[in-house]
């Protein structure tokens, strides 16, 4: 089940619509869930929704997997250049899209803070950061990893999918390095083999990618680092990941 709320974001005095999965039998039990909140909301659940015309088909693969979780997606700001300004947590430069002022910091306040209430309010959720998790890809698995990292406190697990670190990996090596041991907490990251022009390009990616790993582990967090084979930067092949990182994260 699917339900769609407006809701209101103080931070950017701005509407932002919440896409909520509900497990099928979250009407019939009296029992607790963990949550996962995820970013680009409208690109998880159906393909009618989503920004390119295909969704992470994540509502198929919840229900035919009868995994007992709340899905609480965060639609973002389609507006020109707002998503890149909402969904980093650092300022940076890019030839393709110029300046951008991050925003990051801010959402993931309120995140962590009014919208996880409000959830935890509505909804019959596990509260506690063992049952929390976070996730999302690109721009969202940019976020997904600083907020594990600077929230620690409030999520345990993270899945980051083909992240946008590549000009940011010196401000989360900071972070990472700032932040309390790690012990309880897991976090898959992925990137795919053919989202990049050149294999030196390729390289260089899972270079960093790596160097983030293994600071990581050097707070004792349990890391899956996943380089998938074919894997492109889309909704379609992130799909093909949900088993692996779905399954590894939720499963103690």
């Amino acid at each position: 089940m699917i339900e769609k709320r407006d809701i209101y974001i103080p931070c950017f005095q701005d509407m932002r619509m919440l896409h909520i999965y509900l497990p099928e039998d979250y009407e019939k039990e009296t029992r607790h869930y963990p949550v996962l909140y995820m970013f680009d909301g409208h690109n998880l659940f159906y393909d009618e929704d989503a920004t390119f015309g295909r969704s992470w088909g994540l509502k198929r693969w919840l229900d035919e997997h009868t995994m007992p979780l709340i899905v609480v997606g965060v639609e973002c700001n389609h507006e020109g250049n707002r998503r890149l300004e909402e969904f980093s947590p650092y300022d940076f430069s890019d030839a393709t899209v110029g300046f951008i002022h991050g925003q990051g910091k801010e959402l993931m306040e309120w995140m962590s803070s009014d919208l996880k209430r409000w959830i935890d309010h509505a909804y019959r959720t596990l509260p506690g950061k063992h049952h929390t998790a976070i996730g999302g890809s690109s721009m969202g698995g940019l976020m997904a990893l600083y907020a594990v990292v600077h929230h620690c406190d409030i999520y345990s697990k993270a899945a980051v999918l083909s992240p946008f670190i590549y000009r940011l990996k010196d401000e989360l090596l900071t972070e990472i390095w700032a932040c309390p041991k790690l012990r309880s907490h897991k976090i898959y990251i992925s990137w795919g083999s053919d989202e990049f022009r050149t294999k030196q390009q390729l390289a260089l990616a899972s270079g960093r990618i790596l160097e983030l790993m293994r600071c990581l582990e050097e707070k004792e967090a349990k890391v899956y680092p996943n380089l998938v084979f074919k894997g492109r930067h889309n909704e379609e092949s992130w799909e093909q990941e949900l088993d692996t990182v779905l399954t590894w994260l939720f499963t103690e």
